[in-house]
C-alpha cells in the first residue's frame, strides 16, 4: 500500500506537469469546442491504456531493443503529427458565427478520437515512459504473473489520475475558447497557432 500511495503521488506529480498530452488536447478543445476536447482526452488515454497493456506484456522492450522498429515508431509518429499540423494551417475558418456554431455542434468525433488515440500511440517517448517508469513501483521477487498483475494495477492508477487531469483540460481549453474564437480573423490566427503546435510536437518527437 505504501508502494501504491507513492505511486500515486508520483503520477500526480507527472501529470499536472504540461507536456504534449495537455497541449494537444486544450487545443483541440479551444479550437473545436468542449465535446472535441473531452473525446481528445478519452482518446489520449486510450492510447496510454495501449502502451500500459504493451509494457506489461513486455513488447516494449522488444520495440526499444530493435532500433529498426523504434525509427519506424519516432517517424510514423512525428509523420502524423505532421499532418496533422499542415491540416490545421489549412483549415479554412468560419465565415459566419452561426457556421461556426453549426461546425461545433457536429465535431467528426471519430476522427478526433482516432487521432488522439494515434498521437498518444506513436509517440516513442511514451513507450519509454512506462518502460521506465512502472517497473519502479514493482517490488523484487514476484512471480512473472504477480509481476504482470502488480503493473496492471499502477497502471490503472494512473489511467485513472491522467484521464481525470485530461477531462480538466478539456474544460478549461473550452472556456478559453470564447476568449480565442469568434471572428474569422481570430480563428485563422487560431488555426496557425494549432498548426504550429503540431509541427512543434512532431518536432518535439524527432528530439
Amino acid at each position: 500500500m505504501n508502494s501504491l500511495a507513492a505511486f500515486a503521488l508520483a503520477t500526480l506529480v507527472l501529470v499536472a506537469v504540461p507536456g504534449p498530452n495537455l497541449i494537444y488536447i486544450i487545443t483541440r478543445s479551444v479550437q473545436d469546442g468542449r465535446r472535441a476536447g473531452v473525446v481528445s482526452a478519452l482518446g489520449v488515454e486510450t492510447g496510454t491504456l495501449l502502451h500500459i497493456l504493451v509494457a506489461v506484456c513486455g513488447l516494449a522492450t522488444v520495440i526499444t531493443d530493435h532500433p529498426l522498429a523504434f525509427a519506424v515508431l519516432r517517424y510514423t509518429g512525428a509523420g502524423y503529427l505532421a499532418c496533422l499540423g499542415v491540416r490545421a494551417l489549412l483549415r479554412r475558418p468560419p465565415s459566419s458565427a452561426v457556421e461556426a456554431d453549426d461546425a461545433e455542434d457536429r465535431p467528426d468525433r471519430r476522427r478526433l478520437y482516432r487521432d488522439a488515440v494515434l498521437v498518444n500511440v506513436l509517440n516513442p517517448k511514451v513507450v519509454l515512459f512506462f518502460l521506465a517508469f512502472l517497473p519502479q513501483f514493482v517490488p523484487t521477487g514476484l512471480t512473472s504473473a504477480q509481476t504482470r498483475t502488480r503493473m496492471l494495477v499502477i497502471g490503472a492508477v494512473f489511467l485513472a489520475i491522467a484521464l481525470a487531469f485530461d477531462l480538466c483540460y478539456a474544460l478549461v481549453g473550452a472556456a478559453l475558447a470564447g476568449w480565442l474564437r469568434g471572428t474569422p480573423r481570430r480563428d485563422r490566427g487560431l488555426s496557425y497557432v494549432t498548426g504550429g503546435i503540431h509541427l512543434g510536437l512532431a518536432a518535439l518527437v524527432l528530439s
